[in-house]
């Protein structure tokens, strides 16, 4: 307990210094008086909206709510975080008075541009790029691969997250068509359909019924699938709403596969392995899933074997480096590169090594495709992460 009360009352002197420090700018640098009375409306306004976020209930409630959340977090932060960044151009401006000269006031104009780009860019994340959609295409070299799979297409999507569009169905659709569009042999969704419960995919189960290969709409778990989440009454209201979400994606004619396997036949003799687990997590997230009891025979034969789970971690730490786990690729999700994404780089990369892309484990293992997700949760916005739908082709090695 003690990390968060730290870290919030951390957030909140800054957000009391970053107040006074503009509060405090405005009167001295501008001659008008309607600068301070504007930064005070401002600051005011930002303060009743942390004070209303924090009575909301997270865990329980309508979805209503969380979106409200997201968007309320994500409105504060939008104007917090530029507002921090130009204080520190303008301390930074001030040092030269510590020794009786002047101001840097290029510095501060700069602090100043900068905060407004910061700005322009969160919004123009939450606006525009949350509803654009990057194909990205991927070639894959197996080992093995039998000759009738040469070519052979996957299309990946994850982390849908379809309870942040509340009812409307506009880019789920839109999203439909782009995946029908590739027309790839078989589609695989690596998990994070909804945000907290099932009853978030009811308004969009007929539009992700369009979806159609000819080998197949494959799915697993993710963590938020589960209703890790949400408070329940008992487990057996948290397991009813699984298999609510279990119940609607079997009438979406989506496979999940649930610590399971299942094949992939080109003809009478050649086959590849399609494995999928529940989810296994990384603390502090839940470990559902079992991939020796998801792969019925010995995992280090010959077949050419692709796992389909939710979290990177489980490549990084069960399977990378286990030549013994013969399995040529494994397609995840989860990380969303943490929704920002600058010149190919993302802060996730400290959470998660295997943020995004393509990862190679060497000589004696697979290779892992994390994609970035289509969706969001926590906030309603992507800077830089354009959302992905993955086009996997194979090839023999």
């Amino acid at each position: 307990m003690r990390i968060p009360i730290i870290f919030a009352v951390t957030v909140l002197l800054l957000v009391l210094f970053t107040a006074w420090y503009i509060c405090r700018a405005a009167d001295r640098r501008c001659r008008s008086r309607v600068p301070g009375i504007i930064a005070r409306v401002v600051c005011g306004v930002l303060a009743t909206l942390l004070v209303v976020l924090f009575l909301i209930p997270k865990r329980t409630g309508a979805d209503t709510q969380l979106r409200m959340i997201m968007w309320g977090l994500f409105t504060f932060s939008s104007v917090f975080i530029p507002a921090l960044i130009f204080v520190v151009f303008d301390l930074v401006s001030r040092v030269p008075q510590l020794f009786h000269r002047n101001r840097i006031k290029w510095l501060g104009i700069t602090g100043a541009g900068v905060a407004c780009f910061i700005f322009g860019a969160m919004w123009w994340g939450a606006l525009v790029t949350v509803h654009r959609t990057d194909v990205r295409k991927i070639d894959i070299a197996v080992e093995g691969l039998p000759d009738s799979f040469e070519g052979y297409k996957i299309v990946q999507f994850s982390d849908f997250h379809t309870g942040t569009y509340g009812t409307d169905t506009s880019f789920v659709s839109r999203v439909v068509d782009d995946i029908n569009a590739l027309q790839a042999d078989v589609v695989c969704f690596t998990g994070d359909i909804v945000n907290r419960r099932s009853e978030e995919l009811a308004p969009f189960t007929r539009v992700l019924a369009r979806l159609s290969a000819p080998d197949g709409v494959y799915s697993i778990l993710g963590n938020h699938d589960y209703g890790d989440y949400m408070e329940w009454p008992d487990e057996s209201a948290k397991q009813a709403n699984l298999q609510l979400l279990k119940d609607m994606q079997a009438s979406m004619g989506w496979r999940m596969l649930n610590n399971a396997t299942d094949t992939l036949q080109r003809g009478d003799r050649d086959s590849i392995m399609l494995i999928g687990v529940e989810n296994v997590g990384d603390p502090p997230f839940h470990t559902y899933g079992d991939l020796e009891a998801a792969y019925p025979g010995d995992l280090a034969d010959g077949n050419v074997k692709i796992l389909l789970s939710h979290n990177p971690a489980h490549w990084v730490d069960d399977i990378k480096d286990a030549p013994d786990k013969n399995i040529a690729l494994t397609l995840s999700g989860h990380t969303h590169a943490m929704q920002m994404r600058f010149l190919g780089w993302s802060l996730a990369k400290f959470r998660y090594p295997t943020w995004g892309g393509l990862y190679d484990g060497g000589e004696n293992s697979g290779k892992l495709y994390v994609n970035i997700g289509l969706g969001e949760v926590g906030f309603p916005a992507r800077i830089g992460a354009t959302p992905e739908i993955t086009l996997i082709t194979l090839h023999r090695k």
